[in-house]
């Protein structure tokens, strides 16, 4: 398969995903907007290999199998259309094979785990699943000093605790609790609650704490960006995009009270345009 063929069915992936992560990526070049595409594409896939596993797949074998296409990228023998693509962009912009490795890694642990005890737990799960992701996309930003590197890791963290407190009921329903079960300890709301989907006053008290650990994480990547040079910032501007839409996420959430047992909480097509534009436009004029 030709890259070009490669790219478009990256491309179209991507699209029709519906993800909030495609909004932010049409305000970069083609070239940049194309590898975003393409990484979204193989993050994706890899993910659903696992949460929506085809009939009669084996979630480990083709996680393997994924791996195996991995070593095909780094030899130059990648077969199907997402690896041909990511063969191509990781060539032309160094991206470590060990990002997406632990990226593998991280959706791996789901198939094992379904509760983490402590954060530290919690932690290596959000870096691998999350973090990686960003770190990736500082290759494709251009954008790899230590302190940029500090913002994506903050800043993934914050987007997977964020997408974890959003889907509390979600994952119920499928008898996993992701926050960590020291916290539910401490707020007096046990596991049982959790998988009922109970709502009170423990579970707001227990949601509360987790925001505020999101907003930590928020924090520190904002304070890892004011530390770099303007040229940095703007080209981090996507990043900060996806910041924007994900902390309004979070606001939402903590506005309904943490009502997340019923209707996903999200924000229209509409909503997200305009806060990528608003934030772009503040990027050019600053």
């Amino acid at each position: 398969m030709k890259a070009v063929e490669a790219q478009a069915y990256c491309t179209a992936y991507t699209k029709h995903s519906g993800s909030n992560f495609y909004y932010s990526f049409l305000f970069l070049p083609k070239a940049k907007r194309e590898a975003m595409y393409t990484v979204y594409a193989f993050c994706k896939a890899v993910d659903s290999a696992v949460d929506e596993p085809a009939a009669g797949s084996d979630p480990k074998e083709e996680l393997k199998r994924w791996l195996n296409e991995l070593d095909a990228v780094y030899s130059g023998t990648p077969t199907t259309p997402i690896m041909v693509s990511l063969a191509h962009h990781v060539k032309t912009m160094g991206i470590p094979k060990a990002y997406f490795e632990e990226l593998i890694k991280g959706v791996e642990m789901d198939l094992f785990i379904n509760r983490y005890v402590t954060f530290d737990e919690l932690s290596l799960y959000c870096y691998r699943v999350a973090s990686v992701v960003g770190l990736i996309c500082l290759h494709i930003f251009g954008v790899t000093s230590a302190r940029a590197q500090d913002y994506a890791v903050a800043l993934g963290m914050a987007f997977q605790l964020t997408n974890i407190l959003r889907d509390v009921g979600a994952d119920a329903a499928e008898r996993r609790i992701y926050l960590p079960l020291e916290d539910l300890r401490k707020w007096n709301y046990p596991e049982k609650s959790m998988l009922n989907q109970s709502y009170s006053p423990e579970f707001c008290a227990l949601m509360e704490y987790e925001a505020s650990r999101a907003h930590h994480y928020y924090k520190r990547a904002d304070a890892a960006l004011k530390e770099l040079s303007p040229l940095e910032r703007r080209a981090l501007t996507v990043a900060e995009i996806m910041r924007g839409i994900y902390s309004r996420i979070l606001d939402h959430i903590e506005r309904s009270n943490y009502q997340v047992f019923g209707q996903r909480i999200s924000l229209t097509t509409r909503q997200r345009l305009i806060i990528a534009l608003r934030i772009w436009l503040r990027s050019r004029f600053t």
